[in-house]
């Protein structure tokens, strides 16, 4: 049966340790002494899955929006510089928007 990440990081020690034994490969020498995180990272390059989840961002144009974040990055050291606390206020609080829109379209 072919595992992904998420199907075995969501797995107990016993559930891995069983997986392990199914394989049987010199790599896991051990396994029946190892904790949740080291069997883990054995299992997934035993059987070569990508160790770590990838999250995308849908529906967005992530490098425009970054883009915007840079034009204000500039814009709040400006603020900063000029002591305009009202402007370096919204500037911060469009920084932050746009950094919240970043992270719901991320999936």
């Amino acid at each position: 049966m072919a595992h992904t990440y998420e199907e075995l990081h969501k797995m107990t020690v016993a559930q891995l340790r069983e997986v392990a034994v199914a394989q049987d490969s010199d790599d896991l020498d051990g396994f029946k002494s190892m904790h949740k995180a080291p069997l883990l990272a054995q299992l997934c390059k035993v059987l070569g899955i990508d160790p770590h989840e990838h999250h995308t961002a849908t529906g967005l144009d992530k490098a425009a929006v970054k883009a915007q974040m840079r034009e204000l990055r500039g814009a709040r050291l400006a603020a900063l510089e000029a002591h305009d606390h009202t402007e370096l206020r919204i500037v911060r609080r469009k920084i932050h928007r746009l950094n919240r829109k970043i992270r719901r379209a991320t999936t």
